[in-house]
């Protein structure tokens, strides 16, 4: 079996104070036998105005926030899944949200440009959020294989399109990540029963790492990071506040349940 880990916190406008705080999480739980360990969505940057996240936005390849991902993976020689960060993007008014998968020696083996983004109206002090407006989607699906097993990446809004996690789980995904920043009122009402579904419908095991809490520009944002098994059972969770989710993937366990309920074998559209 693996430990595997979810971070949840309630990050700020500073780079460098998330960063500092993301260290201490991910020290924790490598110590605590962690050898994937998934960051939330925004994790190094909650900003005070939407339109900051183009000063922050990086090179591929090249940045604080990338080097500070490859640092902590080859320090505590864990799996590392960096949330999201903005990147450069084709539209020069715009960034990539892109969720990175650094290896345990440091190497970046993977990027996720989130597909889905989040216009919405929602009933909460914001009111209104457009993500499309400061961020260009992306379009390409990501399955890695590792050691551990393999990696489906997703971000956030993209939990409420099955037809992706069905694409992944179609690529051979045996564990789905799930950084967020779900706010509180969508939170409360969607969160554990969309990524319950997931795991379910894919026979998979999911890792959701959330934002939770006040957050210094006026958000709420719902936290309850979790880790659930193909079964749907929630195997460890945080309502509230910062910290450390932790749980063991069983890959036998969940090849008998594979060979028992083949869903995957039983599509027909």
């Amino acid at each position: 079996m693996t430990r595997v880990a979810a971070v949840q916190m309630a990050s700020g406008p500073s780079i460098h104070g998330n960063l500092i705080e993301a260290e201490r999480h991910i020290r924790w739980a490598a110590q605590a036998g962690a050898r994937l360990v998934v960051l939330p969505e925004n994790f190094a940057l909650m900003p005070m105005r939407e339109s900051d996240i183009l000063s922050a936005r990086e090179r591929d390849g090249d940045g604080c926030v990338q080097a500070f991902l490859a640092q902590q993976a080859r320090a505590h020689g864990v799996w590392i899944v960096g949330g999201t960060h903005p990147l450069i993007a084709t539209d020069p008014d715009r960034v990539r949200a892109a969720s990175l998968l650094f290896s345990p020696a440091g190497e970046r083996v993977a990027r996720y440009d989130k597909i889905h983004l989040f216009d919405a109206q929602v009933n909460d002090a914001r009111s209104c959020y457009r993500e499309s407006a400061q961020v260009e989607p992306g379009s390409e699906r990501v399955v890695v294989d590792t050691e551990l097993g393999r990696i489906g990446m997703s971000v956030c809004y993209d939990l409420r399109f099955p037809e992706l996690y069905r694409e992944l789980a179609g690529r051979g995904a045996e564990m789905l990540v799930v950084p967020a920043a779900f706010t509180a009122v969508t939170g409360q009402a969607h969160w554990e029963v969309l990524l319950r579904a997931r795991a379910v419908e894919n026979l998979c095991y999911v890792i959701a790492a959330a934002q939770g809490g006040y957050h210094a520009n006026g958000r709420e944002t719902h936290g309850d990071s979790l880790i659930c098994d193909p079964w749907g059972t929630v195997l460890d969770r945080l309502p509230r506040g910062s910290g450390v989710v932790l749980a063991s993937i069983d890959q036998a366990q969940q090849a008998q349940i594979r060979a028992r309920m083949p869903v995957l074998a039983h599509r027909r559209l």
